[in-house]
This record gives C-alpha cells, sequence and structure tokens, in this order.
C-alpha cells in the first residue's frame, strides 16, 4: 500500500507540474498578441522643390535676385545646423543667444513638462511586472471562556505571529500594457518636440527682437543727423532773417521740421526701450539690468540653405509632435480594443504562522496558496464600442491635424523666401530713389542759394529724402525679420534624431 500511494502522489504532482507548465505556456503564447492596429505615419505629399526655389514645372518661379538672401542646397549639405543665428556674425547677439536655455522660466516649464511625460513612461512599463507585498504581523489575543461547546482544557489566551507575502500579476494577454507604453512612450517625444519648438521660437522671438532694435538704431542715426542738418538749416536763416534776405515764415517752417524730426526720434527711442525690455524678459532679466549699446544694423544678411521640401517633415519641431501625438493616438484604438477581452489575474501568497516566535520560521509553519481569476464584462450598454469608436475618431483627427502642420510648413517656408526675394528686389528699387532724392535736395539747396526758388522747395526735398532713408533703414530690418522667420520655418537646424528613443 505504501509504495501505492507513494506512486499516487507522484502521479499527482506530475499532473500538478503539468497543468501549471501548460497555464504558463498559454499565457506566454497570449502575451505575444496586441490587438488594435499597428501605427503607420499618415501619409503626406511633398513637392519635389519650392515654387520659390526654382521649381522645374509647368510655373516659373521668381529668381532669387543675385547676391539674395536664400540658396537651395542639395539634400546632403548646407543644410541649418546647431546654433543657428551665430551665422550673422554679431557677436553681441551670441551672447544674448547663450543665455536662453539656462534663464528662460517658459523653456524651464518645458523642460519640466517633457521630464513629466518621461516619467509617465516608466508608470506605464511598471505594468508589465507583478506586485509584491509582504504582511508581518503580531497579536495576543484573549477569547471568552464561556463561549458555546467550550472545552475545559481549552486556552483562552494565545499569541500569534504571522509573516506572509503576496503577489498578483496581470499578464499583458491583449496587448494593453503594451499599446499603454507606447501611447506614453509617444506623448513623452511629442512633448520632447514641443520642448525644442519653444527652444526654436524663444531664440528666434530673442533675434528678431534684437534686429529691431538695432534697425531702430539705425533709424535713429538717421533722425539723429537730420537733427543736426536741420539745426543748422535753421541757425542759417535765422542769421537770413536778421539779414533782411529771408522772412519769418523761412525760420517758422525750419523750426517745424526741426521740432517734428525730433518728436520722430523720441519716438524712435521709446519703441527701442520696449525691444530692449522684451529682451531682457526672454533672458528673465530685470528691465534695469540690460541696457545695450546703441549699434546700428550694418550687418551683412546671410544666406539661408534651404534644402528640399521632403526634408522639412524630419526637421519641424512642430510637424514631429503633431506626428507622435498622432501615433499616441493610434496606440490608444488597441487600448480601448483590449477591453472586450477578458483580464486575467495571476496571484499567490505564502508565508509562515505560528503561535511561538521560535518556530515562526518553520516548516511545518509554512502555508501558500496559488490562484487565478479571470473577469468578462458581458453587457455595459454600448460603453466600450462607444470608446472605441471615439478613440478612433481621436486618431483621424491628430491625422488631419498632422497634414495640415505639413501643408502649413511648406507654405510659410515658401512664405519667407518670397519675402526675401521681394525685400531685396524693394531693397534695391529704394536705394535708387534714396539717390535720387539726395539728387534732387543738391539742386534744390542750390535753386535756394541763388535765390531761384523758395525754402518751402528744399523743406519738400528733405522731407522726401528722410522718408526714403527711413524706408530703406526699415526694409533692411524686415529683410533680417524675414531671415529669421525662414530659419524659424526650415526647424532651426533641429531634426527628428534628436527626440529620444
Amino acid at each position: 500500500m505504501a509504495p501505492s500511494r507513494y506512486r499516487r502522489r507522484e502521479r499527482q504532482a506530475l499532473n500538478e507540474r503539468l497543468l501549471v507548465g501548460c497555464l504558463l505556456g498559454l499565457v506566454a503564447l497570449l502575451a505575444g498578441c496586441k490587438v488594435g492596429p499597428n501605427y503607420q505615419r499618415p501619409d503626406t505629399l511633398a513637392p519635389p522643390d519650392y515654387k520659390e526655389g526654382g521649381s522645374a514645372g509647368a510655373v516659373v518661379p521668381p529668381t532669387n535676385p543675385a547676391g539674395g538672401t536664400w540658396k537651395p542646397a542639395s539634400p546632403s549639405d548646407g543644410m541649418l545646423r546647431g546654433k543657428w543665428w551665430e551665422a550673422y556674425q554679431d557677436p553681441q547677439l551670441n551672447a544674448l543667444e547663450e543665455q536662453i536655455a539656462p534663464q528662460n522660466q517658459n523653456l524651464r516649464a518645458a523642460s519640466e513638462a517633457y521630464l513629466s511625460a518621461r516619467d509617465q513612461v516608466r508608470v506605464a512599463r511598471a505594468d508589465f511586472y507583478p506586485t509584491l507585498s509582504v504582511t508581518p504581523a503580531a497579536s495576543r489575543d484573549q477569547v471568552s471562556s464561556h463561549r458555546p461547546l467550550i472545552v475545559n482544557s481549552t486556552q483562552t489566551a494565545y499569541s500569534d505571529f504571522q509573516l506572509e507575502g503576496q503577489a498578483s500579476w496581470e499578464p499583458d494577454l491583449w496587448g494593453r500594457v503594451r499599446r499603454n507604453v507606447e501611447a506614453a512612450h509617444e506623448n513623452a517625444q511629442a512633448s520632447a518636440a514641443d520642448l525644442a519648438n519653444v527652444d526654436l521660437s524663444l531664440h528666434a522671438e530673442l533675434a528678431l527682437d534684437y534686429f529691431e532694435l538695432r534697425g531702430l538704431d539705425s533709424d535713429a542715426r538717421l533722425l539723429t543727423k537730420a537733427v543736426s542738418d536741420f539745426q543748422n538749416q535753421l541757425d542759417l536763416n535765422q542769421k537770413l532773417v536778421k539779414g533782411g534776405l529771408a522772412t519769418e515764415v523761412v525760420v517758422a517752417q525750419a523750426l517745424t521740421q526741426l521740432e517734428t524730426t525730433r518728436a520722430q526720434l523720441v519716438d524712435v527711442n521709446e519703441a527701442r526701450n520696449e525691444f530692449e525690455h522684451a529682451i531682457a524678459t526672454l533672458i528673465n532679466k530685470e528691465a534695469r539690468d540690460v541696457s545695450l549699446a546703441p549699434t546700428p544694423l550694418d550687418l551683412a544678411l546671410p544666406k539661408i540653405p534651404v534644402g528640399v521640401p521632403s526634408q522639412l517633415i524630419e526637421r519641424r519641431p512642430d510637424i514631429a509632435a503633431v506626428e507622435r501625438r498622432t501615433a499616441a493616438a493610434n496606440a490608444q484604438i488597441g487600448i480601448a480594443i483590449s477591453a472586450f477581452y477578458p483580464n486575467v489575474v495571476l496571484g499567490g501568497g505564502g508565508g509562515f504562522e505560528s503561535t511561538n516566535v521560535g518556530t515562526l520560521i518553520q516548516g511545518p509553519s509554512a502555508l501558500w496558496s496559488l490562484g487565478a481569476q479571470a473577469t468578462e464584462l458581458l453587457f455595459d450598454a454600448g460603453k466600450r464600442h462607444a470608446i472605441t469608436d471615439q478613440a478612433r475618431h481621436n486618431y483621424e483627427a491628430e491625422a488631419s491635424t498632422y497634414r495640415a502642420t505639413v501643408l502649413g510648413a511648406f507654405n510659410e517656408v515658401e512664405d519667407r523666401m518670397s519675402d526675401l526675394r521681394v525685400l531685396e528686389e524693394e531693397s534695391v528699387t529704394e536705394q535708387r530713389a534714396v539717390a535720387a532724392a539726395q539728387h534732387s535736395l543738391d539742386l534744390s539747396n542750390q535753386r535756394y542759394k541763388g535765390g531761384a526758388t523758395s525754402y518751402l522747395e528744399v523743406l519738400i526735398a528733405d522731407n522726401t529724402l528722410l522718408t526714403n532713408q527711413r524706408t530703406s533703414t526699415d526694409l533692411v530690418t524686415r529683410q533680417f525679420a524675414a531671415s529669421v522667420g525662414l530659419v524659424r520655418a526650415l526647424g532651426g537646424g533641429w531634426d527628428v534624431t534628436q527626440l529620444p528613443h
């Protein structure tokens, strides 16, 4: 009998091991499943070339003027890289740009948002693993001596010592956890792209403010010289009045011109102060702590390499952010579909229990349990279907936003290239207008000194020259602003390889 009982126990143990092995194999097999669609980036059509860049299509584009401010680049050469602002070769601008990363609070906020999204990936990955807990306990109990069915020899006071642990694990049979990790990872990448976009925007905004400030310095230089010239003309006319060679009307006209120009100079200096304050805000400093010496905008405008449109999709952080959110929305579809399948939870526990601490960690004190539970929702009034449909609609919305963002990026680059081309042409024309206005003023001065015309003609010629000079200066400022806009539209040297993996 003893050998027979021994064999039965062996067969029972073998059957248990086979059952456990089969269950684990089934779990491993099902864990390879992942419901829901796998992500593919939405299709977008990139033109072979930019219209402003000289495509060979049916429409002949305007050409970039000789010495223009942008240039086409081959796919493997000439792209913006790194600290793009250094292309302007302005040490003061470089110094200001370097202060954005450690100082700007908006950039810090975006950085913290990215770090938070990255932590969410770790939260999602934790669901791959079982949860473990331990529960030590000790108690001293006294039971009633008058309870029913009491035996006189039964003790009424006893101790109970326990050292138990529990484990619970929900295997990822349908890919819900994997889809959650995908969504979290893609959202973290989107947040990283948002951070890059904020960084690009801040650097571009500082460059714009800086060039606007220096453009106003150029304007102030013109007005300061004009004030000096008009003061000299006023002094001359006052002497002519004293000598009886002119009337008080001429003095009044000269004074009006002088004071009007002075008022314009005050207005320019006020605008300059606002740009200086804006720069202080970008580098997180008090306005009183930032003082930039007046420096007219006499820089040479660099040529910006634009590459080909297909590269733009990989080089714009805002496009990357939308594309990553589209991928995360796709993962949400799989998460929603996994709710249609049963949830399986494996659990177990074990430990020791004894009335005496000395015998707690011994074989006879051991206890354990193993179990599994499956739950399938049978009726939810269409809730899961609605959530799945919602996830699909959210994905389509993100995909449409992505396509719209890509199209807008192409057109933005075209706009900035067009701006630079037109401003270049306008600047050349305006320079000729300045030269003509200067010649007109020289003739008017000669005629006035010779008594052939009134001072009004000189006033008109003076104002015409100053207006054209200020327009020419403004065009230079606008060219620099458009150049920075083109850099921003091209992504500022960023590319998707900088996204965290």
